[in-house]
């Protein structure tokens, strides 16, 4: 988690306006979450924060590519990612947690720490069913491994034979 300590933002020097952030999101990060869905990534992490008097507005802008494993020939390609996503967190006496899509910042914190964020961003852009892009056109598809799928899908709707006990149950309806 040490390397993480690199994704927090001090605000406390911050003037209000808007300041900008940059980040290189790659393995070493993923690394850092026992648990990631993503464990290779080439991305770029802007963050636009705002200081306003009662709050900071953040805005993430994350695009790049990740790796992943296609769920059809299972070949590792690069998914193309562009996230946009808004952050409120708002300055408070005590810390309240009653709202989830706003962080409450007490006076006692100097910095906002944005690494759970980022994964959270990048985890749920995830499709849930990968798939590579142009399907056996691309480089990184396995075009075997597609056209033996479909040999045995074919085999397997020919042997495919109707059971002569549900013809008798089909009389009832």
């Amino acid at each position: 988690m040490k390397s993480l300590r690199d994704y927090s933002i001090p605000f406390t020097g911050l003037k209000l306006g808007k300041h900008q952030f940059e980040y290189i999101i790659n393995d070493a990060f993923f690394d850092e979450f026992e648990y990631s869905l993503v464990k290779k990534a080439n991305l770029i992490c802007r963050v636009e924060l705002e200081r306003q008097e009662t709050m900071l507005i953040l805005n993430f802008h994350i695009d790049g590519t990740i790796d992943a494993n296609c769920d059809r020939c299972l070949a590792q390609y690069p998914q193309p990612v562009d996230i946009r996503e808004q952050q409120v967190a708002k300055f408070s006496e005590e810390a309240i947690d009653e709202d989830e899509d706003i962080i409450t910042l007490t006076k006692n914190d100097h910095e906002i720490n944005i690494a759970g964020l980022i994964y959270e961003y990048i985890n749920v852009a995830m499709p849930f069913i990968t798939v590579c892009i142009d399907e056996g056109k691309t480089p990184y598809c396995d075009k075997e491994m597609l056209d033996n799928l479909n040999k045995l899908t074919a085999h397997a709707e020919q042997n495919e034979q109707i059971d002569p006990r549900w013809d008798a149950l089909r009389k009832f309806k």
